[in-house]
């Protein structure tokens, strides 16, 4: 097994000497052009003294002798100019940077700080030192925030070498905004040149408009709720983990359609700006929670339902259906086409139509099924496409999309797989933050948007995607 780099967050670094507060300064190193790493464990507290934490921002300050960068969770992002703040700042000069935004009690952030003693051109025969290392807490609104795109670590599993006309050598990915509960189900606006997508903890769909032209990457984008509650808002609001929207599309009018976890239905956003329910029971008894949606060119809409949205998920009493099944509304009718997976999820067209892709999110059966797609909408010939379950990582199946040549972008195990139509795999792109969905976006349709946690990013490739 290959071990895990020092920065990442889940480096094991039990064996490492605990360095007491007061003995930050003390020198370590070898002299000359040497190198030391120091790792920082946090957890939030419940108060600190008459300060409650909860939705505040943490910022940590440090100064070593001589430079420093700063990793966060595994990420260390950088912005165009920048000096400082993750990145070296200056000669014995302190770093400062926000390190969590709207936190909650007991939420566990890993700082991993990498410091070299210079001038690294004519290093000197000193040490090391960290001079100190605060950590400060500050009242902020609540939400999150669009930030000016940083620049992240970005790894690219070249498995084969067709992967080499997907993703580009010197890859890049651009964090956009940051301070989500969890993001998901992101759909491209391309009339209007803006991101939809939701946040189903915080019950609430967002609008991220990118900066135009050549600020692109040197501005922040406009971030705005859209939408608030998106998926639920009844008395036991307080029992869901995921109450709000999931997956969302547009159909062939540009109206939005919506995966509605709490209501236990799949809704379409009117001009006007009413909610049409398409679909919330089959055979008289209420869906699980829509999850994942992709309407055919011909209006026919595919969404999948597994329990995930429900508070206790299979066990809970709200749930009447005994089965996750996959459902297609076509010429107005709910119809079950498969019931083959225990965690239908991320579900996506090939670029010709004749298959249904559909991931299951299942830790002991982590695979992708494709179905051959019947004119009537219904399934047929049903076959395994790919299997992860052997892969490392906690993570399964989550969602899926298609390029307009027809390989697959999933979120599996460890990043986001890439597969060939003819099921062999490329490779993996692997983000600071794992990515549970995306979608392709701006004018060309190459860049894909990650929703990856707590945070929002952006990917260029070489092929344009299959959108809405």
């Amino acid at each position: 097994m290959t071990s895990r780099p020092t920065r990442a967050r889940d480096f094991d670094d039990s064996a490492w000497e605990v360095i007491a507060p007061s003995s930050l300064d003390q020198r370590r190193g070898y002299g000359r052009l040497s190198f030391n790493w120091y790792r920082i464990n946090l957890t939030v507290p419940s108060r600190i003294n008459d300060f409650d934490p909860a939705g505040s921002t943490a910022v940590f300050e440090t100064s070593l002798d001589d430079y420093a960068e700063i990793w966060i969770d595994g990420e260390l992002t950088r912005a165009f100019g920048q000096s400082g703040g993750s990145v070296v700042s200056g000669w014995n000069a302190p770093n400062r940077l926000v390190i969590g935004r709207n936190l909650k009690s007991g939420q566990k952030i890993q700082l991993a700080i990498f410091g070299v003693n210079g001038p690294i051109s004519n290093p000197p025969t000193n040490f090391i030192f960290m001079r100190y290392a605060k950590l400060s807490f500050y009242s902020a609104p609540p939400g999150p925030v669009s930030i000016q795109p940083a620049e992240v670590n970005v790894e690219v599993t070249r498995i084969d070498p067709a992967i080499d006309a997907i993703v580009p050598q010197n890859a890049k990915i651009y964090k956009l905004a940051e301070g989500f509960e969890f993001t998901e189900g992101p759909v491209w606006v391309h009339e209007s040149g803006h991101l939809l997508f939701s946040d189903p903890n915080a019950n609430t769909i967002y609008q991220y408009k990118p900066a135009p032209g050549a600020s692109l990457n040197t501005v922040a984008g406009e971030l705005a709720v859209f939408r608030r509650p998106s998926g639920y808002s009844g008395a036991d609001v307080a029992d869901y983990g995921q109450p709000g929207s999931n997956g969302l599309t547009l159909d062939s009018q540009g109206r939005l359609t919506i995966n509605e976890h709490g209501n236990h239905r799949v809704s379409r956003l009117e001009k006007d700006g009413s909610l049409t329910t398409l679909a919330d029971k089959f055979e008289g008894r209420r869906l699980n929670s829509p999850n994942d949606l992709v309407y055919r060119s011909d209006g026919t809409l595919f969404f999948t339902d597994p329990p995930f949205g429900l508070p206790k998920f299979f066990d809970d009493l709200r749930k009447e259906l005994p089965y996750s099944g996959v459902f297609s509304i076509y010429k107005g009718k709910l119809q079950l086409v498969s019931k083959d997976l225990s965690g239908p999820n991320g579900i996506a067209f090939s670029p010709d139509e004749r298959y249904l892709y559909v991931a299951n999110w299942d830790e002991k059966k982590k695979i992708i099924m494709r179905y051959e797609v019947a004119p009537d909408a219904t399934l047929r010939n049903g076959m395994q496409f790919f299997d992860m379950t052997a892969a490392p990582g906690e993570d399964a199946l989550d969602g899926i999309k298609a390029d307009r040549q027809g390989n697959l972008y999933v979120s599996g195990p460890g990043g986001l797989w890439i597969l060939v139509p003819s099921g062999r795999r490329l490779g993996t792109i692997v983000v600071p933050r794992h990515v549970h969905n995306m979608a392709w976006g701006d004018e060309d349709g190459k860049t894909l948007y990650l929703c990856a946690r707590s945070a929002l990013y952006r990917i260029r490739l070489e092929i344009p995607g299959i959108r809405p």
